[in-house]
């Protein structure tokens, strides 16, 4: 009886996305670049969206200086239709976006309660359904979609981001299981808070809700919940990206990968 063939070990084999094209989100800045810039140079050409051409631009001579590939492309995510066209022909698709307001549901603005929906849910779906015909006709495709800690688990005055976010695991997994027999795997990942402009900006609106100053939000507000005390950086939610994006994460989907400092552990 012949032994099968011996395979290289899945931790053994680098990430390589030489030849494929990836799609990320709010790209510009934040954890949207720290994505593009891991997966440009894991060898993917990168196809950044936001509406920040400047913050674009800088991204793709980032990029340039460390061997990577990425094309700006413009683009207000309101723009449903120019979204989904956008993702056409896209090997693998991060989801990033985010906007946020804090405020009592009694107080929050309804029109913004339906951009946040719009851009952080109705958006990626768009994306999605913009970029499976593709991933089905090669039979390989990976989704990963940016959620959050509050994906999973609710905060006061965050009725729209959480609504939106709990929105978005639920479109992760019925995603998972209908490209499941294509080769598409689709999954969440879901930090705390990371040391982003949004957080900084949530962190004045929190005091403000809170009415305490704004260096006791981070360890009473934000981080109270959490184990450990301190933010997370963009790169590190990106190496998770790219760890699903691999091999070794072949049989990984319709789930969510918790970076949260143990938050949802109590």
């Amino acid at each position: 009886m012949t032994a099968p063939r011996a395979l290289p070990a899945p931790h053994d084999t680098p990430l390589d996305l030489g030849g494929r094209t990836a799609l990320v989100t709010v790209a510009a800045g934040g954890l949207g670049r720290a994505c593009a810039l891991r997966l440009a140079a894991a060898g993917a050409k990168v196809r950044a969206v936001d509406r920040d051409a400047e913050g674009l631009e800088a991204l793709a001579a980032a990029a340039a200086d460390l061997g990577g590939a990425v094309e700006p492309h413009v683009l207000d995510l309101t723009d449903l239709e120019a979204a989904e066209a956008a993702a056409a022909g896209t090997d693998v698709l991060v989801n990033n976006a985010g906007l946020q307001l804090v405020r009592p549901i009694e107080e929050f603005p309804p029109d913004v309660f339906h951009t946040v929906l719009t851009v952080m849910l109705e958006a990626p779906f768009r994306l999605i359904r913009g970029a499976l015909p593709h991933m089905y006709g090669q039979g390989w495709g990976r989704v990963v979609n940016i959620s959050s800690v509050h994906g999973l688990r609710a905060s006061a005055y965050k009725s729209a981001y959480v609504a939106a976010k709990h929105g978005l695991e639920g479109l992760s997994k019925t995603t998972a299981l209908e490209g499941a027999s294509h080769g598409v795997t689709s999954n969440c990942v879901n930090p705390g808070y990371v040391r982003t402009a949004l957080v900084e900006k949530q962190i004045a609106d929190q005091a403000r809700a809170h009415g305490i100053p704004e260096e006791r939000v981070v360890a009473e507000v934000l981080l109270q919940d959490s184990a450990v005390k301190r933010l997370i950086e963009p790169e590190d939610v990106a190496q998770a990206v790219a760890y699903l994006c691999g091999p070794a994460a072949s049989f990984v989907t319709g789930t969510s990968l918790i970076l949260d400092g143990g938050w949802t552990a109590h």
